[in-house]
């Protein structure tokens, strides 16, 4: 899961949306030449008003062999300062594999699955009251403003991918 700021990052809320596309598309294609595909999803949301005033930010699901995880996580950091044009500021981007540590989806998969579930409840937890209730969901809260799409997939598991199966 790799949350990031991009407001403390100096992006402004209208540039969420194009940011986010460009830092997923980084990815995948740092991921490609390492030869490995991999699947995400992500929302936005903007916090404004509350104590911990977030402004627009991005989480993002994004399957990433644990192999390759040093390799993404040393790479974020450039990438931030590519698509923003300025330093990178502490605090921007916070990555961490589900669980906490690699390697739980194969060591304790029923940890993991419970742990996935909760990071998923989490991104999910801007999703309308129907959906909600559809799904399961307890976490509701709003997800502020925010200036185009609100969430996304990759195209491999999007709406198109998910219909073709």
């Amino acid at each position: 899961m790799i949350s990031i700021h991009w407001q403390a990052a100096g992006v402004p809320l209208a540039g969420m949306a194009k940011a986010t596309g460009h830092f997923t598309d980084l990815m995948a294609k740092a991921l490609a030449r390492h030869g490995s595909g991999t699947a995400w999803l992500w929302t936005h949301e903007n916090a404004p008003g509350n104590r911990h005033d977030k402004g627009g930010h991005c989480h993002l699901l994004a399957h990433v062999p644990a192999d390759l995880v040093p390799v993404i996580t040393a790479l974020q950091r450039g990438w931030l300062r590519r698509i923003t044009g300025q330093p990178y500021r502490a605090r921007v981007i916070h990555s961490d594999p589900i669980g906490g540590r690699l390697g739980l989806e194969t060591g304790n998969p029923d940890l993991h699955a419970i742990n996935l579930a909760a990071a998923f409840a989490y991104v999910l937890k801007g999703a309308a009251p129907e959906a909600a209730s559809r799904f399961g969901l307890e976490l509701l809260k709003p997800g502020g403003r925010v200036i185009g799409k609100r969430c996304g997939t990759s195209q491999n598991i999007g709406a198109k991918a998910r219909k073709a199966r």
